[in-house]
């Protein structure tokens, strides 16, 4: 790619747009997913009690429960993110492209 073909890509406003968008976004789903791993940190080193209570008659614990709590939300934003992915973000590439061909 010749380098004026590719300043005219970076300078293109649908191209800023685009990865405006996506990094705001994913910045936030990664502060989301370290709040939720740093606050289940902060309660295995300081809410011991907490922690060990016993849920479900017994059989295991509020640690446990949190800790798939967790790789669950792992799972999920990771999903939201492959969602707008699949929409927002590639209708603006598909706009793009349009606007660069």
């Amino acid at each position: 790619m010749a380098t004026s073909e590719q300043d005219r890509i970076l300078g293109n406003p649908k191209f800023q747009e685009l990865v405006r968008t996506r990094s705001s976004f994913a910045w936030t789903l990664a502060a989301v997913m370290l709040a939720i791993y740093l606050g289940f940190i902060f309660l295995v080193a300081f809410a011991h009690d907490l922690m060990a209570a016993k849920v479900a008659g017994g059989a295991t614990s509020v640690g446990i429960v949190l800790g798939l709590i967790v790789i669950v939300s792992a799972f999920l934003l990771t999903g939201i993110y492959v969602q707008r992915a699949n929409g927002r973000f590639d209708a603006l590439t598909r706009d793009l492209q349009k606007d660069i061909a």
